[in-house]
């Protein structure tokens, strides 16, 4: 069978030609195109006479899985899929596996890392010293002794959990359901009125689907504690973010950390959140480490050769 690598994995050349190797070695043809392409003509061309596609978070669209005539599996070394034109995929058949968990570590970190920043007010602060500034209006608050909300009790909400909790933070959750994995990780469950209510940081983990688009409306925002933090490192649609800058110019909220937004950055002009008070923005790097890249590229061929053999792994309901 043919298998193609339609993008690069962030990972050396060198490396993805060793993981390919047990592929080739199993008489199969592994066809590498190192550079990125969105246009999907070039993704059609890429895509030719290939039984197997291999994607990261580049968009490829239901017009692509449907002219593809030998596709039969795409493979998506990402969490999650919703870049993927699922419906055609579902209608010809075609098996989509991810790689779940490879950044469960990074996006929690990332998460921790930009409520401290707003917190702390590192952005400014980083300002003011090279403008030869002082700490004059830089009081900052502590994770210590907070509440932190975790909205979405996976892997990486549980993960992240686990670090917040590390700080001395109480960590409430909530969730479609409840599980022993969520509470070992230190998260008490309640109500998500309860939730937004008395936390003092919200921290978002859920996926994109159709239930979830736009559910974190202006209606939720206006439920958080006052003066409390949002943090956004799971999918940027989640959220009505003209809401959210509305409540953050207002004074609603004392600040924001994004790392997701309506589209992949960059940020067209006048977007709202790039001109709202006391918001840290990062242009989707959460899953963006040198061990996540690692992770995310054997599980990805690891994918391919359990599919290949007949057995396939990661395999996302479509």
């Amino acid at each position: 069978m043919k298998v193609s690598l339609l993008e690069p994995l962030g990972i050396p050349e060198a490396r993805v030609r060793k993981l390919a190797h047990p592929i080739e070695e199993a008489g199969h043809e592994f066809v590498y195109w190192p550079e990125k392409t969105t246009d999907a003509s070039e993704l059609a061309r890429r895509s030719a006479g290939a039984d197997v596609v291999m994607i990261a978070n580049n968009p490829y669209p239901a017009e692509v899985v449907r002219g593809a005539d030998a596709l039969k599996m795409i493979a998506v070394a990402f969490t999650g899929i919703d870049h993927v034109g699922l419906d055609a995929a579902r209608e010809r058949g075609v098996t989509v596996c991810n790689c779940a968990g490879y950044s469960d570590v990074s996006v929690a970190e990332l998460a921790v890392g930009l409520a401290i920043d707003v917190l702390r007010h590192v952005v400014p602060a980083d300002a003011a010293t090279r403008a030869g500034g002082t700490s004059a209006g830089l009081m900052g608050r502590e994770i210590s002794g907070k509440t932190v909300g975790i909205v979405g009790t996976g892997h990486i909400g549980c993960a992240a959990a686990r670090l917040f909790g590390a700080f001395g933070a109480r960590v409430l959750g909530y969730a479609r359901h409840e599980s022993e994995a969520a509470r070992a990780a230190g998260i008490e469950f309640v109500g998500l009125g309860e939730l937004l209510a008395n936390s003092d940081i919200v921290s978002l983990h859920l996926p994109l689907n159709d239930e979830t688009r736009g559910w974190f409306d202006a209606d939720k925002i206006g439920a958080m504690r006052d003066g409390a933090v949002l943090v956004n490192c799971a999918r940027g649609a989640i959220v009505d973010n003209d809401a959210l800058a509305a409540a953050l110019n207002g004074g609603k909220l004392a600040g924001a950390g994004i790392d997701v937004f309506d589209m992949e950055p960059p940020l067209p002009e006048g977007y709202a959140l790039a001109g709202a008070k006391n918001c840290v923005l990062t242009p989707h790097v959460a899953f963006l480490t040198e061990e996540a890249m690692e992770r995310r590229a054997v599980i990805e061929f690891d994918n391919v050769r359990a599919w290949l053999e007949g057995h396939p792994q990661n395999v996302c309901a479509l």
